[in-house]
């Protein structure tokens, strides 16, 4: 092919490609997600924040804080992070609401200390985040570990910066078997659940997640790969020491006491499937001790709700909180 010397040519010869080039991009097909029926949700202005601060014992915790308007804080599950939440932080966010969720000690981007890993220090965390930051009225929601981490919080701070409350697929009053409460699961579950995690983290962080988690051992369960890694990537991140006092605080603790403390609206989720924490020592207990409170089970719902019945437990809350 002969060289083109002449800045005339040059010239003709990249106009040439250039409407060679649009041509070609006007005759792709359009992308669903970019057609300009496809509705964008509404996106707050302001940047999403994620920052750290330390507790009065040196514990650096990692949270994230997006979006403005009133505020709803969320705790996480275990051995989730922060993250757990982002499809209803997403949400709420998008909707006019501050969302404020942060890595429980020992979890997530948080550091690990070698104590703590126990509901009373989890609920003075959060305290201290909550007056670092400044906010009140907050909109407090809990998953699983995460919900005793709210009623814990009630019990000992109770509701001077709270306006509601939300507990789904939460573990209070008491995940074991006691006197009090006959229902319960046997402490031996849960000494297995420490025996296989000191055997081997990895696969049994695998076998929750592919397992009763989600739902997914069940008989034409959708399962999503997706889901799996992002749950055990999140439970890697936790540290191991952590992780593992965790099971009894999440498991042991007793918060009877402290549902009886509830004095704001509250609203319990609960799917009546889950596997993790069975609804009928859980959320129908809860809905009988905390005064006024608001059941609703889903049905056929897993544990996770907020990847398994996203659509239906971000309506709920949002609802819940314009409420």
């Amino acid at each position: 092919m002969p060289r083109i010397t002449d800045p005339a040519s040059i010239d003709l010869q990249r106009r040439r490609v250039l409407a060679g080039g649009a041509a070609a991009l006007a005759a792709l097909p359009v992308l669903p997600w970019l057609s300009a029926a496809s509705p964008s949700p509404r996106i707050p202005h302001e940047e999403p924040r994620m920052a750290t601060f330390t507790t009065r014992d040196g514990t650096t915790l990692w949270y994230k804080d997006w979006g403005s308007g009133p505020v709803v804080s969320f705790s996480h599950g275990w051995p989730l992070s922060a993250d757990a939440w982002d499809p209803q932080i997403f949400h709420l966010a998008s909707n006019g609401f501050r969302c404020i969720a942060h890595d429980r000690r020992g979890h997530g981007r948080s550091s690990q200390p070698w104590g703590g890993n126990d509901m009373d220090t989890y609920a003075d965390d959060l305290e201290q985040l909550f007056e670092h930051l400044g906010v009140k009225d907050v909109i407090m929601i809990g998953h699983s570990t995460g919900g005793g981490e709210v009623a814990r919080y009630i019990g000992r701070h109770g509701t001077k910066r709270v306006k509601k409350a939300v507990l789904v697929g939460a573990v209070p009053p008491i995940m074991v078997q006691t006197p009090a409460y006959p229902g319960g699961l046997p402490v031996s579950v849960f000494d297995d659940f420490r025996r296989q995690y000191l055997e081997d983290r990895a696969q049994f962080f695998l076998d929750v997640a592919r397992g009763p988690f989600f739902g997914y051992n069940r008989p034409g369960a959708k399962v999503s790969e997706g889901n799996i890694r992002s749950w055990w990537t999140q439970g890697m991140q936790t540290g191991f020491k952590n992780a593992y006092d965790c099971i009894k605080a999440f498991s042991e603790t007793d918060f009877t006491e402290d549902l009886k403390k509830f004095d704001v609206p509250t609203l319990i989720l609960h799917g009546d499937d889950d596997q993790i924490v069975p609804i009928d020592n859980s959320a129908r207990l809860s809905a009988r001790l905390i005064p006024g409170a608001t059941l609703k089970i889903y049905a056929g719902g897993s544990h996770a709700l907020g990847d398994t019945s996203r659509e239906e437990l971000n309506a709920d809350l949002l609802a819940f909180a314009r409420s």
